[in-house]
């Protein structure tokens, strides 16, 4: 009779110890379900989709501070691109430069009217001149705000005779704003000014 209730006790002790070990378990796998789940949700939505040429590109999401010195540069040399591509169609200059004085102050202005005032714009219309630059490095000082950069660049100018080539240096400050269409990556450049632009070589066409 007493080894009967022993083995009764016994048989229940294991199935609490069974049914304890089933939830424990149950809980840990749940967990890890949970865990996941919110891994991948996370990951999916730091992906991003780009359409590009009637092609969805795959791209990844990040905090701004990881690109504020590739947005910077970016910044710095669409900017100089807009102002300094000419081709010798009112429409065209006119569409570059406006493209370029969402990205600057007043400090841009100010030199595309002096520049207009120097019928600089109209001599390459009448002059079938076409002018662009290649951008060849910009250095930007991130440990102050506004942020100071450097622009290093080579001009060409493309007339009927001859091709000039220029060096170009400019110096400026960005500070952020907010972002656009017009200005997509949230800067502003200020003071901006030519330091540097001469004539490196002359070819004959």
């Amino acid at each position: 009779m007493f080894t009967q209730m022993k083995n009764i006790d016994r048989a229940f002790q294991h199935v609490r110890v069974f049914t304890v070990a089933v939830v424990i378990v149950s809980g840990l796998i749940n967990g890890y379900a949970i865990f996941k789940t919110g891994q991948v949700m996370r990951q999916a939505s730091d992906r991003i989709y780009i359409l590009s040429s009637g092609k969805a590109l795959e791209a990844f999401a990040a905090e701004r501070k990881e690109n504020v010195p590739v947005e910077a540069k970016d910044h710095v040399k669409t900017f100089h691109e807009h102002f300094f591509t000419l081709d010798p169609d009112d429409r065209v200059i006119q569409a570059n430069i406006t493209k370029a004085l969402y990205l600057a102050d007043g400090s841009a202005k100010r030199m595309y009217d002096n520049l207009r005032e120097g019928n600089y714009y109209a001599n390459i219309i009448s002059g079938n001149i076409s002018q662009g630059i290649s951008v060849d490095s910009v250095q930007v000082d991130m440990k102050m705000y506004p942020f100071y950069f450097r622009c290093y660049g080579t001009q060409k100018i493309i007339r009927t005779t001859t091709i000039v080539t220029r060096d170009l240096v400019t110096e400026g400050y960005l500070r952020n704003v907010s972002r656009s269409d017009n200005n997509p990556h949230g800067f502003l450049i200020e003071r901006w000014s030519i330091l540097e632009n001469r004539d490196l070589k002359v070819e004959t066409r």
